[in-house]
Order: C-alpha cells, then sequence, then structure tokens
C-alpha cells in the first residue's frame, strides 16, 4: 500500500517505521515546510494518507487530501466541535472518506469496549460516584484529550444521572477552588450531574487514562497506561490498510468489532 504522511514529528516518524516494518511504501512526507507537495504527483499517487499534526490544522488538511483524491486516516484531536458537521456532510453525502480516532491504540479500544461495559452497569448502582484523571505530555495542546473526552461522552451515554463532562485542568493548582474539591461526581439538585475529567501535562507522558468508581465501601477503577507511541502507530497503520478498501466517516467501532 502507498502511504502519505501528513506530519513528521515523533508521531509521524513511528508511524513510518510501522509502516515499512508491515511491508508499505512512504510516498510523500508533508510537514509544515512543504505545503505545496499536497499538489504533487507523489502525494496524490497514495492510497491513504495519515495525518497526525495540531487541532488547527487537522481540518484544513483533510480538505486539501481530499482535493487530490485521496483518503484520510486521522488521529488529530480538538477539531471537531468546529469542523465536525462539515466532516460529516463530506462523507456522507460527497464521497469523502476519513476514518478518524482519539486514539488508534488497540489497548485503549479493549479498555474504552470495557468503559462502556461497566458504565452500563453502574448505572444500576448510584451510590457510586465517577471521576476520570487523563495525564498527557507538556506538548499536547487540547486538554482534556480526545481519548478522555470520548471515554466521557460513553460514560455520560450509559448512566442516567450523569448529564454531561466537565474539564478541570490541572487540578494541583486549584487547591481550593469548589472544583477541586469534588472528586467524584457533582450531583445537582435534581439528582443529575457532571462527570469531572481531571487533566494533567507532565514530561513525556504517551497517555494516560483512568476511570474511578467510588463509594463509601469501596473503589472500582480502570486504567490505561500507554508506554510508548508505539501502540497509536500500529493502530493507525491498521486502519489505513482498512480505509484502502472502505469509504465514508470511519471509526475504531469499524476495524476492532467488540
Amino acid at each position: 500500500m502507498k502511504i502519505a504522511l501528513i506530519g513528521y514529528g515523533k508521531m509521524g516518524r513511528m508511524i513510518e517505521e510501522v509502516a515499512l516494518q508491515r511491508g508499505h511504501e512512504i510516498v510523500s512526507i508533508i510537514d509544515v515546510d512543504n505545503q505545496q507537495d499536497f499538489d504533487s504527483d507523489a502525494f496524490r499517487s497514495a492510497d491513504v494518507a495519515i495525518e497526525f499534526t495540531m487541532p488547527t490544522a487537522a481540518y484544513g488538511n483533510y480538505l486539501r487530501a481530499w482535493e487530490q483524491g485521496v483518503k484520510v486516516v486521522s488521529g488529530s484531536t480538538g477539531w471537531m466541535k468546529d469542523h465536525g458537521d462539515e466532516v460529516r456532510k463530506a462523507c456522507s453525502e460527497e464521497g469523502k472518506t476519513l476514518f478518524w480516532a482519539s486514539n488508534f491504540s488497540i489497548g485503549v479500544a479493549i479498555f474504552s469496549a470495557v468503559n462502556r461495559y461497566l458504565a452500563k452497569i453502574m448505572n444500576q448502582f448510584p451510590q457510586y460516584g465517577v471521576a476520570m484523571e487523563e495525564t498527557h505530555h507538556v506538548h499536547k495542546l487540547d486538554h482534556p484529550s480526545g481519548t478522555a473526552i470520548t471515554l466521557a461522552e460513553d460514560i455520560v451515554k450509559e448512566i442516567d444521572r450523569i448529564e454531561n463532562w466537565k474539564p478541570i485542568l490541572n487540578p494541583s493548582q486549584r487547591e481550593g477552588s469548589d472544583d477541586a474539591s469534588k472528586p467524584l461526581t457533582h450531583l445537582g439538585e435534581d439528582g443529575r450531574g457532571y462527570l469531572p475529567i481531571y487533566s494533567y501535562r507532565e514530561g513525556e507522558v504517551p497517555g494516560i487514562h483512568c476511570v474511578r468508581y467510588d463509594s463509601e465501601a469501596d473503589c472500582i477503577t480502570i486504567t490505561h497506561d500507554a508506554h510508548s507511541r508505539k501502540g497509536f502507530a500500529l493502530g493507525a497503520v491498521l486502519a489505513a490498510e482498512y480505509t484502502k478498501n472502505h469509504e465514508g466517516l470511519l471509526s475504531i467501532g469499524d476495524l476492532f468489532d467488540f
């Protein structure tokens, strides 16, 4: 398979390594200093472009790739609020293809399935409050992480007493604040509340996500702790292999059936 890379930071280089190991060809690499290569024959020859860039650049990258007739696999987060409707329309009505995931790790796909199932069970036990923590490297600009948002939205769908999620950045720096003193679900007068997501940015942490259910009697915690970016890179290449022969707006749920 011929692959183009959009974004050539640490993640892009890891994807290149994994793709070559799996016998694929990298035909074009586009970064901030050679945007004109979107219009090249080399880029147009790609079966799929794999895009990992910034929240502000992702949507524009999709448009430029689609203009050249190239399908896109993307792990960029932070763009959905502003451009989600346009992307859905492009994929459902205009024949474009995007495989998007907030996290391509196979382990996170399994973790997400466990998260959904546990939330479904916990809907029956209102004595448990729930909170989430996510920790990433200091270079990650968006918060909460796209993975944390996906996990949180799955919890909101399953637990009737949770109305929404709420971001809390660096809670250790907010000592004494209302939010920092409420580690679990904050319930309003109507008995419904929000799921707090505590975000930390530390060192070079690839990514840690933790969901905690706590009651007076006990605590149940599930955690995914990435050791390196290699799991994300492998998942992105597997998604590209899938996307080559599929169309529309695709997701991890299409790739992994559980």
